[in-house]
């Protein structure tokens, strides 16, 4: 692990322009320093460096970041792995922490797995080629799926002998300890005896992002009953299942020019679709899609399409994971390949185009597949229907984009002939349940701290405000930690400072109110755990984020693109900057971000009275509705009234 001092002096001694301009030509512009954008095509110039504030940011594809991000980025690496890059550039010494025993074994550990994969890897391949019982039957069989020469060796496929412990002797005799063989699964070890798990096997190697194999996946050629047709390694410091995707090393670079991402079930589908010139696409390999998969791909694209083969009950077994996508934000689409089709045979059968049309005129997005394919079961039996009603209706409550929601709400309404109201009702009832349970796990401020602007009505919930939230996190990371007002509550006590970040986040948790934007609901909670720890958090945390869509986000809104306002007094002869005017703005900005989610309320509400009086409902409920639109309404009226400014002395 390398040391938060040897971090700090990397991110310190990175000079953005020196990194950038490795890879990019710049020209100064006043301040700043503009080049062609090396992450999209384009003619004029929008990519902008700013060396004051150690952040790049292009406004044509939106991407930005500190130095530390922009290799992230460029040279697809990891985290540390950028780190190291820098590093290297300008001599500076890895200083890794001391570890403890335990960290050293494990330490230790992962870098002798990964040398016995590497010979692993060799090994098979070699036999796969230069064996006589390799050619014979696991060169044929590749050849047989009709994989290419060049196919074969891009994906390093191989071949492990039909012999109990071919493998297992021969890493023993180059060296490499049964204690690690184990460890990685190659070897099984019963009381003295020792044999090998992919005995008999072709072999598929699993790659880490950097192009390291860390896993195989083996499948047999014998037709046995008792033997599993798939084998996996097992588990070990290199190999989570549950965080790999097949194909991520090969396809990475193909999913960000494009900006997509297939997603596939086995191997064979992922090599049959590289060798038709379909390159962006990586597997499960068989598995329930996890939350580190999704974000895996999210890192280089949040557009998905996933491909299923014509099995109806394999894709109604693998669709409950699916929500989890939806979950992350990601924009997931579904693709039905024909009838007894599967990603493998169906590559084999048409060219890139061909496939690429098919694909383009027949994905369809999640949701509206997801209702397709469920409501054909549930035809006329209530109870049937109203099961797929809870399932459809919970795949939406998990979207975090209000207007995306609500585009899938009328779509499910149509197809199920459901009113829209009950499906409102219902994701909101999920929505509020499960906020409820994400705000526990953040602590409230231990201060009694009583609102300076109006309050929002306790029922007003579930709306969203994405300018305005965005102008708050932006006064955040501009001005968190500096004193907004002060005040005393006793005329012998100290003064109490209150800085702009406690001002925001009280006057924001009183009235229950919460961002929809993730990234910015991200931010929000991780100034809320610095105010609790005392220590709140410096823009520069955010923009060396190691989380690329916080650091993008405030590069963003750090960027000179966002000038901060200048007000003039009477005369023109004194400018005050944002800064200077900061007990007006930000509860102005504050009262705005209230007042949007109020009128949005409104705009709801009065719909809500509409359709009430049209359907002629009871007495009761009618005075239900006409109270929230009153308490709506009076709230509106005490905002305008005071028109925000609450400005301290």
């Amino acid at each position: 692990m390398i040391d938060h001092n040897t971090i700090q002096r990397i991110i310190d001694t990175a000079e953005i322009v020196d990194v950038v301009s490795d890879f990019v030509s710049l020209k100064k512009r006043g301040v700043n320093y503009l080049g062609l954008c090396p992450f999209h095509n384009e003619k004029t110039p929008s990519f902008t460096v700013s060396a004051a504030k150690g952040i790049y940011k292009c406004f044509g594809c939106g991407k930005g970041g500190s130095a530390v991000n922009f290799i992230m980025e460029h040279e697809h690496l990891g985290y540390p792995d950028a780190l190291k890059f820098l590093a290297k550039k300008y001599h500076i010494e890895i200083i890794e922490k001391e570890l403890t025993t335990e960290e050293l074994q494990q330490q230790n550990e992962r870098d002798s797995l990964l040398v016995v994969t590497k010979f692993a890897n060799t090994y098979f391949q070699e036999k796969l080629h230069k064996h006589s019982d390799g050619r014979a039957i696991g060169l044929s069989y590749f050849k047989e799926r009709g994989f290419r020469d060049e196919i074969i060796e891009k994906f390093e496929l191989g071949y492990s002998l039909d012999i109990r412990d071919a493998f297992s002797k021969a890493a023993i005799e180059k060296g490499y300890k049964l204690e690690f063989l184990e460890k990685a699964g190659f070897t099984i070890v019963k009381d003295d005896d020792k044999f090998d798990r992919f005995r008999a096997r072709v072999m598929f190697p699993i790659h880490g992002l950097s192009g390291n194999v860390i896993g195989f996946g083996g499948r047999v050629l014998k037709k046995d009953e008792k033997t599993a047709k798939y084998l996996n390694s097992p588990e070990s410091e290199i190999y989570h299942k549950s965080k790999v995707l097949y194909g991520m090393f090969q396809a990475k670079t193909a999913i960000t020019q494009t900006d997509k991402c297939y997603l596939v079930e086995g191997y064979t589908d992922v090599i049959s679709m590289h060798q038709s010139g379909i390159e962006n696409v990586v597997a499960s390999s068989g598995t329930s899609l996890t939350v580190d998969q999704i974000r895996l791909i999210k890192r280089f694209t949040p557009n998905v399409t996933i491909i299923y083969d014509g099995d109806a009950a394999g894709i109604k077994a693998s669709i409950r994971g699916i929500d989890l996508v939806l979950e992350q934000g990601m924009n997931v689409r579904v693709l039905l390949l024909p009838e007894n089709e599967d990603p493998d045979s169906f590559a084999k059968s048409h060219s890139a185009s061909e496939l690429l049309a098919f694909i383009q005129k027949n994905e369809e997005d999640f949701i509206t597949f997801k209702t397709r394919l469920l409501s054909k079961d549930a035809k006329n039996d209530p109870v049937k229907k109203a099961s797929l009603i809870s399932d459809i209706v919970h795949s939406i409550s998990v979207i975090p984009d209000g207007i995306i929601r609500t585009v899938y709400i009328k779509e499910c309404s149509n197809i199920l002939s459901i009113d829209e109201k009950v499906l409102y009702s219902e994701i909101n009832k999920i929505r509020r349940k499960t906020a409820e349970s994400e705000t526990k796990k953040f602590s409230s401020p231990s201060e009694v701290y009583k609102t300076a602007t109006t309050a929002v009505p306790s029922f007003v919930e579930g709306y969203s405000a994405e300018h305005q939230e965005r102008e708050i996190i932006r006064l955040l990371l501009h001005y968190g930690d500096q004193i907004l007002y002060s005040y005393q509550e006793d005329k012998f006590d100290e003064p109490r400072h209150v800085k702009v970040a406690e001002y925001v986040i009280n006057e924001i948790l009183n009235d229950d109110l919460e961002f929809k934007n993730l990234v910015y609901k991200q931010i929000f909670q991780e100034y809320l755990e610095g105010m609790g720890n005392d220590i709140l958090p410096e823009s520069k945390q955010f923009i060396n984020h190691t989380d690329l869509e916080i650091s993008n986000l405030a590069a963003d809104l750090l960027s000179p693109s966002y000038t901060l306002s200048k007000i003039f007094k009477k005369g023109g002869i004194l400018i005050e900057t944002e800064e200077m005017k900061l007990k007006q703005i930000v509860p102005e900005t504050i009262v705005a971000y209230k007042r949007k989610i109020l009128e949005i309320a409104q705009q709801d509400s009065s719909e809500k009275l509409r359709i009430a009086q049209e359907n002629k409902i009871t007495d009761e409920e009618l005075n239900t509705i006409q109270k929230e639109f009153m308490l709506i309404t009076s709230a509106i009226n005490a905002i305008s009234k005071d028109r925000g400014w609450v400005v301290f002395r």
